[in-house]
């Protein structure tokens, strides 16, 4: 811990970094380091507005690698929730948040404020990165972008959320009949809300804060650009209704009073980097109601409800959730579920949700004590709702504070439901590992004969390093599941957990 900053150490570690799982598909270390060496290094860096909170537990600076100027960076401040299992009353943690873009590699050099540092870790854990440490100041080195939650100390509240973000690659111009632009400071609109029309982007400039609820209703070809902040709404980030061909990116939903964003019967909706934090009860992250042809690309989620929730029919939009990716993501939920899928349906018209895939993703933290919303991952199905052709690859689940790694169950919860859910069918699991101490048995749960949980197929399940499969070693009278203390009932068929070279070999004869 008391080695000297040296840049050679420094670089070295960042070797090392380099060659863990990332966000985005790009191709091998040794591409990326070719093609580093042919981009001018760039360090884009934006203004917090006098007016928006800050925090004072972090000092942060950032440079172009290996020698370029030093720039602090300005801290936001996000705040986070926890609740109280014993009297459901919720407590406000305030945290800190700094931004910028950048391309090439770039030095980060981050100072505890605070004192006291006796141990650093630098999330998510897949990164592989080890930064310098020196008394109170840690430095890494990037050379790709990054979202990072930076601990000290243990502490999950008082850290510091790093977005490390690439340079826009066309930044439109502010008078663009096209633009709704809006550059950096505060602004507000009359009633709380935007409404854009369609062809329009709302671009939002690094720096830029926009009090008010983001709305696309009844339109197309629109979006939200930039590398602004939706802030304190008085309803949620943006609401994309009825709508198709919608875009939205980068930007940062600080503690709306509702979802980052919901998608309401709308298709074709790309939603790439944007980033959400919340305190508040129904702090959801990103909610997907009867809509089609979604991806969600690269975001980071850390929601005092489920980051990432997937219905059909509720209040009014009606009809299938269909064709829905989830990829390259980093989820930490403070209450409820990362993912959550099925809860709310349509019982007098049945709807499903189908062709859902979740690949490539950091789930960071996840606490829940009611056992009805436990789950990093959960398929609950009610309402008459049927989940269809799901696949998850390539998730890698951190040690959370409370709740399952998993959770399937065809449902009738009185609370949200007017009917139990159809089933649960089709679900291929691969690459999903755990490693940690605090998950509760995860539960595979058909409701009955009718209603139940058919062909689920784990590859390469790894537990604390354990890969389980039905041919691993094990008394003959257990089931698989009996090997690390997860439980189906005898509603759920053909539950499988293969290996890796078990599905190479049946995909070959």
């Amino acid at each position: 811990m008391n080695t000297p900053l040296s840049r050679r150490t420094a670089l070295q570690a960042a070797g090392a970094t380099v060659l863990a799982a990332g966000l985005t598909h790009l191709t091998a270390t040794a591409a990326r380091a070719d093609d580093t060496a042919t981009v001018t290094p760039k360090l884009v860096t934006y203004p917090r507005p006098s007016a928006m909170p800050t925090n004072t537990s972090f000092k942060v600076r950032v440079r172009t690698a290996p020698d370029g100027e030093w720039q602090t960076l300005d801290i936001w401040r996000p705040q986070l929730g926890e609740i109280n299992p014993t009297t459901g009353s919720s407590k406000t943690y305030n945290s800190s948040l700094a931004y910028f873009d950048f391309q090439g590699s770039v030095e980060v050099e981050i100072t505890y404020l605070k004192g006291g540092t006796a141990k650093v870790r630098v999330r998510p854990d897949s990164y592989g990165i080890t930064p310098e440490v020196l008394g109170d100041t840690l430095r890494f080195t990037l050379d790709q972008p990054r979202n990072l939650v930076v601990q000290i100390n243990d502490d999950i509240f008082d850290c510091l959320h790093l977005f490390a973000r690439a340079v826009e690659k066309k930044k439109p111009a502010q008078d663009d009949p096209d633009v709704l632009y809006y550059g950096p400071g505060v602004h507000t609109t009359a009633d709380g809300t935007l409404l854009v029309p369609s062809g329009k982007t709302v671009y939002l400039d690094g720096g830029a804060v926009l009090k008010a609820t983001v709305i696309f209703r009844n339109v197309e070809h629109a979006g939200i650009a930039g590398r602004g902040v939706l802030a304190g709404t008085a309803g949620g980030g943006a609401l994309v209704e009825s709508s198709r061909n919608i875009s939205i990116g980068a930007v940062t939903v600080l503690n709306p009073n509702g979802y980052a964003v919901q998608l309401g019967e709308a298709t074709g909706v790309t939603i790439k980097g944007l980033g959400s934090f919340s305190s508040k009860g129904w702090g959801d992250g990103i909610d997907v109601f009867c809509s089609s042809n979604v991806v969600i690309d690269g975001v980071f989620m850390r929601n005092s409800d489920d980051c990432i929730a997937i219905y059909t029919h509720r209040w009014d939009y009606y009809g299938d959730t269909t064709d829905v990716t989830v990829r390259n993501s980093t989820l930490w939920a403070d209450v409820a579920h990362p993912i959550n899928v099925g809860t709310h349906g349509n019982t007098d018209n049945p709807e499903a949700l189908k062709n859902l895939r979740f690949k490539n993703l950091d789930i960071l933290d996840h606490r829940e004590p009611q056992m009805n919303y436990q789950g990093c991952i959960a398929l609950n199905p009610g309402d008459s709702n049927l989940i269809k052709n799901v696949r998850i690859e390539d998730v890698r689940i951190e040690d959370f504070r409370w709740g399952q790694v998993i959770y399937m169950k065809v449902m009738y919860n009185t609370k949200y439901n007017t009917s139990v859910g159809r089933g649960i069918e089709n679900v291929y699991v691969k690459n999903l590992s755990y490693t940690g101490t605090n998950a509760k048995p995860s539960l595979f749960l058909g409701y009955d004969d009718h209603h139940a949980i058919k062909d689920v197929t784990f590859e390469n399940l790894v537990i604390n390093g354990l890969v389980v499969a039905d041919s691993m070693k094990k008394p003959s009278w257990y089931y698989t599941t009996d090997t690390i203390q997860w439980f189906a009932n005898e509603h759920v068929t053909n539950l499988r957990f293969i290996t890796t070279a078990e599905a190479e070999a049946a995909a070959a004869s």
